[in-house]
């Protein structure tokens, strides 16, 4: 069983059988489609020549198959990891020469690699630092910095290419007129077709229509539309396994970019696997699973001539919508990948680069969430502005700063909610022994000499001072007429050396004042810290209650029979 674990593939292929297969092979006819183009496109955003792109969807999607804990995602090139290729290649090397395809192969070892031992290490939880509102933030403006980078093919204008896009707009604006028309209306006909298909079905294969119709009209019609930037030569034949060259500065100088791929890569394969786990009852996301087998296919795809790769959000979805069921989808894909690196690269010779910039920007602006912009803005305005923080961060300083914002900007929030955690006074519900927060429920009854003190957080060293200050605030305005305080810790799951001193500190400063500290709802972890650090020492273990009811009934009462009780069991769980 711990084998399957590890090699997912071993859970359902035992299992696989005919009925299996047909709606595998559907999926995977359907995918491999779609991928063909959108591998060639993709490729081209990532400054390589368009082979390199199928390159990306062999290896990486049959070690994904094998390792991949959801058995509908698809893994491959995409525009995402192509743009940050792009992006931070650039500056090492000219676009499509030799050096350069060199050190894009090398990204993908160093990503792989990175990938592969997070997960060995179980440090899949990292994601969890970015929370939704910040993923929504990037993803949403790296669709658009995608979209608007491949205005240069869609017009026939060499815009300028940037991950920040003031520049690009700039730079369109300067230029627009320079347009070719031919290739815009080619562009934008495309893109209008796609458009239509999907509304009409989604499983229609949209992308490889318009492809088909572009190469026939440049084929046939080419003379006449003068301008128009097409592919032309397509290598034939299967890459060969070689071991990428490399150095020590090398490396130095393509791990920030590296890192980035890694934040970026498993943030899509986790996000789209969750959603598709999500759908069904078969199987469950493994974080770690999903590190290792990405990394696996990063490590292996670069021994083949593959870029950096991840999971793609518009071929998983098609996935799962053409009834995928396990990973024999994708390996049909690749099926239908290696046919054509045999066989049909030279019928591309033709397609207008004008058709693949349509492709992409149709399906990376698809990515630009905005019914969840205007949900948070109802819902909450701090996730909201966190959002909008990270979108503007990653629009105007590029994709490697804007995580670098997304991160930042989660850990503040992180670090203020829990430093500043909610607080509240309890009042007796009437004729009940229930306490409720005063100031969600008006007929509590608030008595003047006790204050029921609520606070709903680990108390540890960055909210110890705003636990102390609230408190004492409360107290304040219950005056000279306060006798009683009782702790009602039912929310508090932990409490550090420097919370448990401040509540010592405190407990001495009531205590002199002739105000008694009662605590109630103390879980048994919590409890087990409080006397390992002394608390025994200044009150004593009659002052634990189950319920904030009890301990104010012992006040009032003096009824010592059913708290000793209490005590006895709390005395026998610590020793």
């Amino acid at each position: 069983m711990k084998i399957k674990k590890f090699i997912p593939i071993l859970e359902w292929l035992p299992k696989y059988n005919s009925s299996l297969f047909k709606d595998d092979l559907v999926a995977g006819i359907t995918v491999g489609i779609i991928l063909i183009p959108q591998g060639i496109a993709y490729a081209l955003i990532a400054g390589l020549p368009p082979i390199y792109g199928l390159y990306c969807a062999l290896v990486p999607q049959v070690m994904y198959a094998i390792f991949g804990s959801s058995r509908q995602v698809a893994v491959g090139p995409v525009a995402m990891d192509s743009l940050i290729v792009a992006t931070g290649v650039s500056t090492l090397a000219l676009a499509g020469s030799d050096s350069y395809i060199s050190i894009a192969i090398l990204l993908a070892l160093m990503v792989g690699v990175i990938q592969f031992f997070m997960g060995v290490f179980r440090l899949g939880f990292i994601v969890n630092f970015l929370s939704k509102p910040v993923i929504t933030g990037f993803t949403s403006a790296v669709a658009l910095i995608i979209g608007f980078n491949q205005f240069r093919n869609l017009l026939g204008v060499e815009f300028v290419q940037s991950d920040q896009l003031q520049y690009v707009l700039r730079d369109i604006c300067d230029q627009i007129f320079g347009l070719n028309v031919y290739t815009t209306v080619i562009g934008l006909t495309s893109i209008v077709l796609i458009i239509i298909f999907k509304k009409i079905n989604k499983k229609i294969p949209n992308a490889l229509i318009v492809v088909v119709l572009g190469i026939l009209i440049m084929k046939y019609f080419g003379e006449q539309f003068k301008g128009i930037s097409i592919v032309k030569d397509i290598p034939s034949g299967l890459p060969v396994f070689s071991v990428p060259d490399f150095n020590i500065d090398l490396l130095r100088e393509l791990f920030p970019i590296a890192f980035t791929l890694v934040m970026v890569g498993y943030l899509e394969i986790i996000s789209i696997g969750k959603s598709l786990e999500a759908k069904q009852d078969e199987y469950r996301i493994m974080p770690n699973q999903e590190l290792i087998a990405l990394g696996l296919s990063n490590i292996v795809g670069s021994l083949f001539k593959a870029f950096p790769t991840t999971s793609s959000f518009s071929r998983s979805a098609i996935n799962q919508e053409s009834g995928a069921k396990t990973g024999m989808a994708a390996l049909i894909s690749v099926v239908m990948v290696v046919i054509t690196l045999l066989f049909l690269t030279p019928f591309f010779y033709h397609l207008p680069k004008t058709v693949l910039a349509a492709i992409i920007i149709v399906a990376v602006f698809g990515l630009v969430n905005i019914k969840e912009a205007v949900f948070l803005w109802k819902a909450n305005l701090l996730d909201f502005w966190l959002m909008l923080a990270t979108f503007i961060g990653t629009l105007l300083l590029g994709i490697e700063f804007g995580i670098i914002v997304g991160v930042g900007l989660s850990l503040i929030v992180l670090i203020f909610r829990t430093s500043r955690p909610y607080v509240a006074e309890l009042g007796k519900v009437p004729n009940s022994d229930f306490y409720r927060n005063r100031d969600r429920f008006e007929e509590v009854i608030i008595e003047e000499d006790i204050l029921i003190f609520r606070f709903d957080a680990q108390i540890f060293y960055a909210n110890s001072s705003y636990f102390r200050d609230k408190l004492d605030d409360m107290a304040l305005k219950k005056g000279a007429s306060l006798k009683l305080i009782v702790f009602d810790a039912e929310s508090i799951n932990r409490v550090d050396s420097t919370g448990v001193e401040m509540l010592k500190e405190r407990i001495k400063f009531y205590n002199k004042k002739g105000i008694v500290i009662l605590f109630a709802g103390v879980k048994g972890p919590v409890r087990d810290d409080l006397f390992k650090s002394g608390m025994l020492s200044i009150i004593d273990v009659n002052h634990f209650f189950m319920r904030a009811n009890d301990a104010v009934k012992f006040y009032k009462t003096g009824d010592r029979a059913q708290q000793e009780k209490y005590a006895k069991y709390i005395h026998q769980a610590y020793h």
